[in-house]
C-alpha cells in the first residue's frame, strides 16, 4: 500500500467517523425542530396579544397616574382576595405621592395589632412602615372562601408569570360569555378563560364598568380598570425600572462622550506622525 492510498483510506475513515458521531446531534435537532413546531398541549393557556404598554422596552417609563389609577382598582377589588406581602404602604411614595398622602393612604387600611385581655383580635389603623394586610389568616382560610383555591400573592406576579403584564390583562378581560355552556353559570367548576391554565380560572370574573371611582376623572370602564391595574401590578413587580432605565441612558451616553474624547486625544497625539 503506498503512502498516498494509506493517506486517503485515513481521510475517508475520519469522514466516516465525523458523520457517526454526528448523528446523535443531527437526530436531536431533528427532535428539537419537532418540538418548535409541534401544537401545544391540550389545555395550555392561549397566547396573549401584545399590548403596547409605556413601560416596554429600554425607553420605556411607567404613567404614573395609570399606576395611581391602578392602585384604586387594587385596593377596591382585587385586595379582598389577594394580597402584596412584600410590598409597605412607604413603597407607595414611589408612584407620586408626597409623604403626606402615604400616611393617609396607609390609614385608611387596617392591620392586626395583637390581643386584647380576652383574647380578641384587634386592629390599628396602619401605618407608613407597616406592609399591606393579608386579607385571610392562612391558606386554609383562603381555601375555605374560595371553593378549594388560594388567591396567589401579587407583589411580583408579572415577572412568575409567564407571558407578563400582557397575560395578566389577556386573563383580567379574557373571561368567556355567561353561558351554561361555557361553564361560567357552575362556579364550583371554575369560569372559562382561555388565558388560564387548563381554560378555567378559579377566580370569577372582578372587574366591571364603574367598579371604582377614578380621582381624576378617567372612565372606568373594565377595560380600562383592567389596563390600570395591570400597570400597577408591573410597577410593584419592578418599582426601580425607571431609575434603571435612566441610569443605564446616562452611562451609554457617558461612554460615548467618553469614545469621542478618547479619538480626539488620539488624533491630537499622533497628529505629527506622516502616514
Amino acid at each position: 500500500m503506498t503512502a498516498r492510498t494509506a493517506f486517503s483510506l485515513c481521510v475517508l475513515t475520519g469522514r466516516l467517523a465525523a458523520a457517526v458521531l454526528m448523528l446523535p446531534v443531527l437526530a436531536g435537532q431533528g427532535v428539537l425542530a419537532g418540538y418548535a413546531h409541534a401544537e401545544p398541549p391540550p389545555g395550555a393557556p392561549a397566547h396573549a396579544p401584545a399590548q403596547n404598554w409605556s413601560f416596554n422596552g429600554p425607553l420605556g417609563h411607567f404613567d404614573l397616574a395609570a399606576v395611581q389609577r391602578g392602585y384604586a382598582v387594587f385596593a377596591g377589588v382585587c385586595a379582598s382576595c389577594h394580597s402584596l406581602t412584600q410590598v409597605q404602604f412607604s413603597d407607595l411614595g414611589g408612584m407620586g405621592l408626597t409623604p403626606e398622602q402615604v400616611a393617609v393612604l396607609a390609614a385608611s387600611w387596617q392591620v392586626a395589632a395583637g390581643r386584647d385581655a380576652e383574647g380578641h383580635l384587634t386592629h390599628r389603623k396602619a401605618l407608613p412602615d407597616d406592609a399591606l394586610p393579608k386579607p385571610y389568616a392562612g391558606p386554609d382560610a383562603a381555601r375555605a372562601a374560595n371553593r378549594g383555591a388560594v388567591p396567589p400573592d401579587l407583589s411580583r406576579i408579572t415577572q412568575v408569570y409567564p407571558g407578563g403584564a400582557d397575560r395578566v390583562y389577556a386573563l383580567l378581560t379574557g373571561y368567556a360569555p355567561a353561558t351554561p355552556h361555557a361553564g361560567v353559570a357552575q362556579p364550583e367548576a371554575g369560569f372559562a378563560n382561555p388565558y388560564a391554565i387548563g381554560h378555567r380560572t378559579a377566580m370569577p370574573p372582578p372587574l366591571r364598568d364603574n367598579a371604582v371611582a377614578y380621582a381624576d376623572g378617567t372612565q372606568p370602564t373594565a377595560q380600562q380598570e383592567a389596563r390600570d391595574v395591570t400597570t400597577f401590578l408591573a410597577w410593584i413587580s419592578s418599582p426601580h425600572a425607571d431609575d434603571k432605565r435612566r441610569l443605564g441612558v446616562g452611562v451609554v451616553l457617558y461612554l460615548c462622550f467618553l469614545a469621542c474624547l478618547l479619538v480626539i486625544l488620539k488624533r491630537r497625539i499622533w497628529s505629527h506622525v506622516e502616514k
